[in-house]
C-alpha cells in the first residue's frame, strides 16, 4: 500500500482500520462479492468501492493486476485528479 493509504489508515479507529484493510486485501485479490463496486465515468480501468464515507479508488489495467490508487472520506473532490 502506499504511504498515503497507510497514513490514512492509521489516524482511523481500531474497528473501521481493520474493516478497509479487509476490503483493501479482498480487492486486491480479485474477490468482488457483496462489495459496492462501480466503475468510474470517463476511465477506462478505474472503479470505486464504498464503505460508509469511505471510496477505495483502484484501477485494473488488465484482469491479472489490481493496483489501489486512493483510499478517501467521501466528499465533493473525491474523484477529481484520478
Amino acid at each position: 500500500m502506499g504511504d498515503r493509504i497507510e497514513k490514512i489508515l492509521r489516524t482511523l479507529p481500531a474497528k473501521q482500520r481493520k474493516q478497509l484493510i479487509v476490503l483493501i486485501e479482498l480487492i486486491i485479490a480479485g474477490k468482488f462479492q457483496g462489495m459496492d463496486v462501480k466503475k468510474l465515468k470517463g476511465h477506462e480501468s478505474a472503479y470505486r468501492v464504498r464503505k460508509g464515507n469511505f471510496r477505495i479508488i483502484f484501477i485494473m489495467p488488465n484482469s491479472d493486476e489490481i493496483r489501489i490508487i486512493a483510499l478517501e472520506r467521501r466528499t465533493d473532490t473525491t474523484y477529481h485528479g484520478i
